[in-house]
């Protein structure tokens, strides 16, 4: 298992066990998204993100400890709050509790127990330039893909829509925009490619489809 490397860049992946639905409805979708925010947000930065019907991607960069504000941390389950110190833990705990959290609200909503999501979640590091850009298409054409939407552009539960949009976001919409050198080519580059071939090798097409 890769460990999660404050300064790296990851493709952070996952489904729900044995292919099982994680989205049922909207609210789900912004709940998790609502997650995200208090479990991810303070520990990395975000580039690209989609969720599906029983899966999700994601592009992150983990931050180093000096770009970290500990007052922004999501307190630990259990802790003795009159006591509590904030610090930061591994990475990878905060992606736990992510899911640990979200698997409760959702065994809560359809009364059952047990895992929701695939263990332990996907994780690859993203090492050169290419490969940034090609994550960002195969996450962002991921629901063309699927035929979940007819359109990849129209699909309103992925960071597309953000990094093309004027309106604040947490998504690090510039350092996007960056990697292909103005809007435009960021545009085009999702017309002519479609990134699949590359990922070949790992990508959940066995249970990725909605």
């Amino acid at each position: 298992m890769i460990l999660l490397e404050p300064g790296k860049f990851y493709h952070i992946y996952n489904r729900g066990i044995n292919s099982c639905t994680l989205f049922f409805k909207p609210e789900n979708r912004l709940y998790f998204l609502r997650l995200y925010r208090k479990y991810i947000d303070p520990v990395a930065d975000t580039f690209a993100w989609a969720l599906m019907k029983n899966h999700f991607h994601l592009l992150v960069r983990i931050r180093l400890e000096s770009e970290i504000d500990l007052n922004s941390l999501p307190i630990p389950k259990y802790q003795d709050l009159e006591n509590y110190q904030p610090k930061i833990r591994e990475p990878h705990h905060y992606f736990s509790d992510l899911f640990s959290s979200y698997t409760k609200a959702i065994n809560k909503q359809n009364h059952r127990t047990g895992a929701l999501f695939e263990r332990p979640f996907r994780r690859l590091q993203i090492d050169n330039p290419d490969y940034f850009r090609n994550v960002i298409i195969y996450i962002h054409r991921n629901p063309e893909h699927h035929g979940v939407s007819d359109d990849y552009k129209l699909y309103p539960w992925s960071s597309y829509g953000s990094i093309l949009s004027l309106h604040p976001t947490r998504l690090n919409r510039q350092g996007v925009i960056g990697r292909f050198n103005g809007l435009a080519e960021f545009i085009a580059e999702h017309e002519r490619t479609t990134a699949y071939e590359i990922f070949s090798n790992y990508s959940l097409e066995s249970g990725e489809a909605e």
